[in-house]
């Protein structure tokens, strides 16, 4: 017999977030970590916090906030709300009940800003590393990590010689007297464009879309793109 698609919700819900997670999440054992090291750090927080006024996001709260931002690269502190406010495991992670309102994405980042002013996330990291579990995680053993490229927003289309290196077709053009042919204006400016056999490189060529960018490629036999190359 087939079910009904009926979207239909009972009026109370008894199901916590702490069900709706697994056993063995990988996130269960970092909030384990995690709430060990900000219970140490208990009364650092209660030193930066006035005993009066309007109660601020909690501080072992908004650190959990920003982990996640991390471990999931949410580009954005309003991903970031977003996120929270329909996803359960985010939800558990940083300890919200699942009919908890979502902060203000402008509260939320005075707190981070006002929370992270001093050495507090330096101490909330040490207090992380000195963990025994934690420590029998850590390597002395050196390795590097290499090749990260930013791909560009630029076609390779847009990758012509600089100044004063003008293409034969260019030369074409100019002697003709008209500049460009009528042939190429009707092919528009994103004509496809046969790049076999022509030699170009970064000292002659450049992107008239994004000049910053350079040609790279990872491994030999793939094939160069338009990229940018991480500075920091």
């Amino acid at each position: 017999m087939r079910g009904g698609d009926y979207r239909s919700e009972g009026l109370f819900s008894y199901v916590s977030c702490e069900a709706r997670v697994p056993a063995d999440h990988p996130l269960r054992a970092i909030r384990a970590i995690v709430d060990e090291a900000l219970e140490v750090m208990s009364a650092d927080f209660d030193a930066m916090y006035s005993r009066i006024g309007r109660p601020s996001i909690a501080p072992e709260k908004l650190l959990r906030a920003l982990l996640l931002q991390a471990f999931y690269t949410i580009r954005s502190e309003r991903q970031l709300m977003e996120q929270m406010d329909y996803n359960l495991l985010f939800r558990w992670f940083v300890g919200l009940a699942m009919d908890a309102p979502i902060w203000d994405v402008t509260v939320f980042t005075k707190n981070r800003e006002r929370l992270l002013a001093g050495d507090i996330a330096a101490r909330f990291l040490s207090a992380i590393v000195g963990q025994s579990r934690v420590q029998a995680l850590l390597s002395d053993d050196h390795f590097s990590v290499d090749g990260t490229l930013i791909e560009a927003w630029a076609s390779m289309k847009s990758f012509k010689p600089r100044d004063g290196e003008a293409s034969s077709g260019d030369d074409d053009d100019s002697a003709s007297g008209t500049g460009q042919s009528a042939q190429a204006k009707a092919r528009g400016r994103n004509a496809e464009r046969d790049f076999h056999g022509e030699k170009r490189t970064n000292a002659t060529h450049a992107s008239t879309t994004d000049p910053d960018a350079r040609l790279f490629k990872k491994a030999r036999g793939q094939a160069a793109r338009l990229c940018h190359w991480p500075t920091s």
